[in-house]
C-alpha cells in the first residue's frame, strides 16, 4: 500500500488527510482524516515544524509495516546539499525505512540536483519529484505510473480536494 498525505490550514485548525491506495488505483482503498487545533505558525525555512505533527497524526493510524511508500506534497530536500525538506524530516522522524516521495507543484530555487522534473499529460508545467529510501529515478517511474492523464495524478488531485473540503 501507498500512503499519500496532505494538510490544509483554515483559521486555527489543520486538517490532515491520508489516502491508502495501490499504484494503479484511481480511488483510495481508505481515507484517513484527522485535525490538529492551533498548529504552529508558519516559519520561513522551517515549514516542516508546522506540517510534520499533522502528517504524523495520519501515520499513527496506519500499520507502517504494510507501506511501500509515503507520498508528501513537497520536497524531500530543499537544496543541492541535501538539506532536509518536509520529506526528509518525515523519513528522519520515522526511522522505518519506508521510502518517502515528494511531489512538489512549484520549483524551489536552488534545488536542481536532488529533484527530477516530469511532465504529465499535456501540461507545460512540471511536477518536481524527490525521494529518500529509493532513487529519484524509481520514484519518477512510480509517480508517472499513477492513474490519470493530467499533470496531477487522479489520486493526488482527490487528496488535495478532500483536504480542502
Amino acid at each position: 500500500m501507498i500512503l499519500a498525505i496532505d494538510v490544509h490550514y483554515k483559521d486555527q485548525t489543520a486538517k490532515a488527510v491520508g489516502l491508502l491506495f495501490d499504484w494503479c488505483d484511481s480511488e483510495p482503498k481508505e481515507v484517513i482524516t484527522d485535525y490538529l487545533l492551533n498548529p504552529d505558525e508558519y516559519l520561513p525555512g522551517a515549514f516542516y515544524k508546522r506540517e510534520l505533527p499533522c502528517i504524523l497524526k495520519i501515520i499513527e493510524k496506519v500499520n507502517i509495516e504494510h507501506l511501500e511508500a509515503i507520498i508528501i506534497d513537497g520536497y524531500v530536500y530543499v537544496d543541492n546539499d541535501k538539506k532536509n525538506g518536509l520529506g526528509g524530516h518525515v523519513w528522519q522522524t520515522l526511522k522505518s525505512g519506508v521510502p518517502v516521495i515528494g511531489v512538489a507543484k512549484n520549483y524551489y530555487h536552488g534545488n536542481t540536483e536532488t529533484v527530477i522534473s516530469i511532465m504529465r499529460g499535456d501540461s507545460v508545467k512540471p511536477l518536481y519529484i524527490s525521494s529518500i529510501g529509493i532513487s529519484n529515478e524509481e520514484a519518477v517511474i512510480k509517480i508517472e505510473s499513477l492513474h490519470g492523464t493530467f499533470r496531477i495524478p487522479t489520486i493526488l488531485k482527490l487528496l488535495d480536494r478532500l483536504t480542502k473540503q
